[in-house]
């Protein structure tokens, strides 16, 4: 639930703070600039604020701390309200309504879950947020944190794994409402004397993926878009984007015509192959909130496929065997040649889970489950018979092993969808890592990389997602390249883990910093000049920015101080913020 203060309360609160912040000491002269933050004297006044709300029409809101309901202590308190608002955290459909809230509650240090008897206030939020619904608000937003040196962030529906969406004492430019949706049947980009023959679509930045899905399936068709419903275009788009349909067609970012973003000096600009080319290439895999804010992209779009999809499910109540992950490694060690036959897919492994072929038996399994598809097959037996050989193998090699298998076919990508997309836990305190693994990795040392899933998952259930192949490796993006991390281009499987834990407690976070670094050091040997995909990973990655972003990095860097050479935008990990750090909530020079 949004509670917003009136603004002449905004104001009088404001006035208030800046008469004490008069009694504070000012800053020695030998500490780093650092951007402004409230009870300072830097803080822009009341005035200012009010200007920039009547500027965006209204638009500036100053929400309470999402778990505010909660607490007795808060006035937003609403005891009868509390047990929805509980409910509702652990799903996405939440944070993404709300103005501030992002899906992972370590980003925000925890300062308002809705659980009493914990702490809350607004400190590991923005302290005021643009509810942008037009491009113009984007512009206003920008221009007063450049010119009031205040810290700036970016969020769309907060599907963020790795903290860029959120920061305490700052101003934040909301675009979830930035929507709307326009087919073309061909395209000619702005300023460029060519005509496109292919179809797209022109979709505003906060348009999530179950509206676009649904949109264009009435029309016979689908884009590249994201596994959960509330991905919305912009941030996924921005840090390369995979799709089931990846391996086909290439990555989102390859799909990206044109686009429209406001720059860090707050000028609306479209952005192609033509005009504007180095923010073309950056926005295209380079990250959100680092080189502007989009606002609009025009994409390819595709004749939705029929889907044939294989669930698959390989367990054994041996958990302790090392077999196991023999098996495990055999079956990845697969997915080069299902690649090259158009197979795609998502798998888990899982080191020791209760049984779910048992639920009553009290017994643990350990193995993988997929679900695995082949696009527009000329039967439903053509996914079966490459699986086939697979199988038989297995029973073979492993005959303690249990085989269970079930085919169905859709009639569309949304159909299917429907039925899989992400439905995971969300309002957690979670950390996740990943990499990217080649042919090598995959099949080069099946010892070392049973060992490799088997350290993988054994802190619960990991990930290896068959979301590259031919059409990733051979994609032609508009401009001959983008920021893309080109280890994508060779990649087959993107890999995951999460590691979760206890909120408040600045002990458990550190571990389980460690405990994810821990847990992907086999595939980081198995294919150690890969690197991760920047928008499921750790920001504690060794050597982010090369493991992100390979040899693009160099030129992104350039790119960014170009167009923002006063770091209008900071996150991290994000191209370019070296010159700054985070000390106590505030973002200085370094």
């Amino acid at each position: 639930m949004l509670f917003t203060y009136p603004l002449n309360i905004i104001s009088i609160l404001f006035h208030v703070l800046t008469i004490s912040s008069l009694q504070t000491p000012l800053v020695a002269a030998h500490c780093p600039s650092c951007k402004a933050v409230p009870n300072t004297p830097s803080w822009p006044c009341p005035s200012a604020w009010a200007h920039l709300n009547a500027s965006t029409g209204g638009r500036l809101l100053r929400p309470t701390p999402p778990g505010a309901l909660c607490h007795p202590d808060q006035p937003a308190y609403n005891a009868s309200a509390c047990p929805a608002l509980q409910a509702a955290w652990s799903t996405y459909d939440f944070h993404q309504r709300d103005p501030v809230s992002s899906m992972w509650n370590q980003f925000s240090n925890d300062t308002c879950l809705p659980v009493p008897g914990y702490p809350c206030s607004g400190d590991g939020y923005p302290v005021f947020v643009v509810n942008a619904t037009d491009p113009k608000h984007v512009q206003f937003g920008v221009r007063f944190a450049r010119d009031h040196n205040v810290r700036l962030v970016v969020k769309s529906t907060g599907h963020d794994y790795v903290g860029r969406s959120v920061a305490s004492n700052s101003l934040s430019i909301w675009t979830h409402h930035l929507r709307g949706i326009r087919t073309h049947a061909s395209y000619s980009p702005k300023h460029c004397n060519v005509l496109i023959n292919h179809t797209a679509v022109t979709v505003g930045a906060g348009e999530d993926m179950i509206s676009l899905y649904t949109h264009l399936d009435a029309l016979n068709q689908t884009l590249i878009g994201g596994g959960g419903q509330t991905v919305s275009v912009g941030g996924y788009l921005t840090g390369g984007g995979h799709s089931l349909l990846s391996p086909r067609y290439g990555l989102a970012a390859d799909q990206v015509l044109e686009m429209q973003l406001v720059t860090p000096t707050g000028e609306l600009v479209t952005a192609n192959e033509c005009t504007n080319t180095d923010l073309f290439f950056a926005m295209r895999g380079g990250g959100g909130g680092t080189f502007g804010v989009m606002t609009s992209v025009t994409v390819r779009t595709y004749p939705t496929p029929n889907i044939t999809n294989l669930s698959l499910t390989l367990a054994s109540t041996d958990t302790a065997s090392p077999r196991v992950w023999e098996m495990v490694s055999y079956v990845l060690s697969q997915f080069p040649s299902l690649a090259g036959s158009g197979v795609s897919g998502y798998s888990y492994l899982f080191n020791t889970i209760p049984n779910p072929l048992a639920p009553s038996s009290n017994t643990s399994v350990s193995g993988l489950v997929a679900a695995v598809v082949l696009q527009d097959a000329p039967s439903s037996d053509s996914l079966t018979s490459l699986f086939s050989p697979i199988l038989s193998h297995i029973n073979q090699n492993w005959p303690d092993v249990f085989v269970q298998t079930n085919v169905t076919t859709y009639p569309s990508f949304l159909s299917w969808y429907n039925e899989h997309y992400d439905t995971t836990e969300t309002g957690l305190d979670t950390y996740i890592g990943s990499r990217l693994l080649d042919r090598a990795a995959l099949t080069a040392n099946l010892t070392a990389s049973a060992e490799a899933f088997r350290r993988l998952s054994s802190g619960g259930v990991a990930t290896a997602y068959l979301v590259s192949g031919p059409g990733v490796w051979n994609a032609d993006p508009r401009g001959g390249t983008s920021a893309v991390l080109p280890a994508w281009r060779r990649a087959y499987v993107h890999s995951t883990v999460g590691v979760g834990f206890k909120p408040l407690n600045a002990t458990a976070r550190a571990e389980a910093v460690e405990k994810v670094d821990y847990l992907l050091q086999g595939l980081r040997r198995l294919a150690p000049g890969m690197g991760a995909y920047v928008n499921e990973a750790t920001p504690y990655e060794p050597d982010w920015q090369h493991q992100f972003w390979g040899d693009n990095y160099d030129r992104l860097v350039e790119i960014k101080r170009k167009v923002d050479p006063d770091d209008v935008f900071w996150c991290h990990p994000c191209v370019g913020n070296e010159r700054w750090r985070e000390v106590d909530g505030r973002l200085c020079r370094v």
